[in-house]
């Protein structure tokens, strides 16, 4: 009954941000539209996007322009849940909220790695994180080279793991992106039990360790197939907590001589039983598929609770991610076929 009460709100605010979701046929009718122009007017017209797309002109249009109105779209999925949510759910949507932290400081880390004359383009985000994080936009956008970005994030979770590299006078975007990716996995992993409690634990747990047991594997994969590691050099790279692997199956992945071998244990883990890594999948599509399923089912066994939520930003990130690509492949000229079957399905 406590859950309920807590939760009626905001799982039928969900529901309705949840209706305002593409379907299958407007993703085929956007595949059919053949410039970014036709995209924005489609994209005025949809509850979803309507409220970023109407101060675009479409006359006017810079590359990057739709793309910053599809992440602000988010950013109001993301504010109007924060609205509606109780202590309880807040907690969780802190939690959630570092994931954006990461990409944020990624963007910034390439910017400067890159040697990119243009200067950070994020004032699009200030109000938002000016909000919901203690991440300064004034302070990132006056970094002028990896030792300022640092430092704009002093009084952050991620100045002491970033500035532990600097001191280790690290040189590449590899290691400060593995860094921070690694913290994230395992800061979040190590945060949930002091921030959550009872049912919400529970599924917060699995969601992040299945997360994380994806992640290992997608980097095991690569690892093998592009990079030819050691499995020592592997080890570095993987974040150190295993969910659903057990350790000696874990071991065995990493320290597998082939590519082949690996796929073959693959098969024997509990992530192997209805999926095959091979040329027709991807392990970072595998991983959407059994994330998608994972979510769907934590909020049909638990709709009153934060799987209702999770669920939703996963499939707003997956929408998005789906237009993004879209948006890529229009540009390039591509066939309506050819958009979809980059795209894939709509998950909803």
């Amino acid at each position: 009954m406590g859950n309920l009460l807590a939760y009626s709100g905001i799982v039928a605010k969900v529901s309705g941000m949840q209706a305002k979701l593409l379907t299958q046929k407007e993703f085929e009718e956007i595949a059919e539209l053949r410039n970014v122009v036709d995209v924005v007017s489609y994209l005025k017209e949809k509850p979803g996007y309507a409220v970023e797309f109407q101060e675009l002109d479409e006359n006017k249009l810079h590359r990057g322009d739709v793309e910053k109105m599809l992440t602000l779209s988010l950013y109001r999925s993301y504010s109007s849940l924060y609205s509606f949510s109780g202590m309880e759910q807040k907690r969780f949507l802190n939690l959630y909220l570092k994931r954006y932290e990461v990409e944020l400081i990624n963007y910034c880390l390439r910017i400067i790695f890159n040697h990119s004359a243009q200067p950070f383009d994020l004032t699009y985000k200030k109000p938002f994180f000016d909000r919901y994080s203690k991440i300064s936009i004034d302070r990132l956008i006056a970094a002028e080279d990896i030792s300022g970005l640092i430092d704009a994030l002093e009084g952050t979770d991620y100045y002491i793991p970033l500035n532990r590299l600097r001191e280790a006078q690290a040189h590449t975007l590899y290691d400060f992106d593995l860094a921070l990716n690694l913290y994230y996995y395992t800061a979040i992993w190590k945060m949930r039990k002091k921030l959550l409690k009872g049912k919400e634990l529970e599924i917060f747990t699995k969601d992040v360790g299945y997360k994380i047991d994806l992640m290992n594997l997608q980097w095991i994969y690569r690892a093998k197939k592009y990079y030819n590691m050691s499995p020592a050099d592997i080890y570095e790279i993987l974040i150190p907590v295993q969910y659903k692997l057990r350790p000696e199956m874990f071991r065995n992945l990493v320290e597998a001589a082939t590519l082949e071998e690996v796929i073959t244990l693959f098969r024997s883990t509990p992530y192997g039983v209805h999926y095959d890594l091979d040329d027709n999948i991807k392990p970072e599509q595998m991983g959407k598929e059994i994330l998608k399923k994972l979510y769907l089912t934590d909020r049909r066994k638990n709709p009153y609770s934060i799987a209702t939520i999770n669920t939703y930003l996963f499939l707003k990130e997956q929408e998005i991610d789906k237009l993004t690509s879209a948006l890529e492949c229009i540009r390039y000229g591509y066939s309506a076929s050819e958009v979809l079957a980059h795209i894939g399905g709509v998950m909803k």
